[in-house]
């Protein structure tokens, strides 16, 4: 449960990363007690940031950009090392990370012909932080 956007906030923005990490690590282990969790839980947990619609989708991309070992679930660890990236980590992470996103079957392309570069069909990585870097400085 994340905290209320009310006056907790400016209290929860001012959390040491320390603090952060043990509220993170409580509001995971009270969801997912055994310290993993598995794809249909975190598609659940997922909903409920968006109860207005069909998320599952976005949370099965999401679920396997954790699942960084492609076990089949997300461990506590896993969870922290992607959160890592995308709060903390550099350009480069970050871009690496959301290409893992969107590389769905994980053959190293996407199939998006606006991104793809040469046009033979695909983006690579190269091509995709190309494309990224541009749209950034514009």
């Amino acid at each position: 449960m994340l905290p209320p956007a009310s006056g907790n906030r400016l209290r929860y923005s001012s959390l040491s990363r320390l603090d952060a990490l043990h509220f993170l690590s409580f509001t995971f282990f009270q969801e997912c007690p055994s310290g993993v969790v598995n794809e249909e839980t975190f598609k659940e947990i997922y909903s409920q940031f968006f109860p207005q619609g069909d998320s599952t989708t976005y949370a099965h991309f999401l679920f396997n950009a954790f699942d960084t070992d492609h076990n089949g679930s997300v461990s506590f660890e896993d969870f922290v090392m992607g959160l890592s990236i995308l709060l903390r980590g550099t350009v480069q992470e970050k871009l690496n990370w959301a290409f893992n996103l969107y590389d769905i079957n994980k053959d190293g392309y996407i199939t998006k012909e606006k991104m793809d570069k040469n046009k033979d069909g695909v983006v690579t990585i190269d091509e995709f932080i190309e494309s990224c870097q541009k749209v950034s400085t514009q």
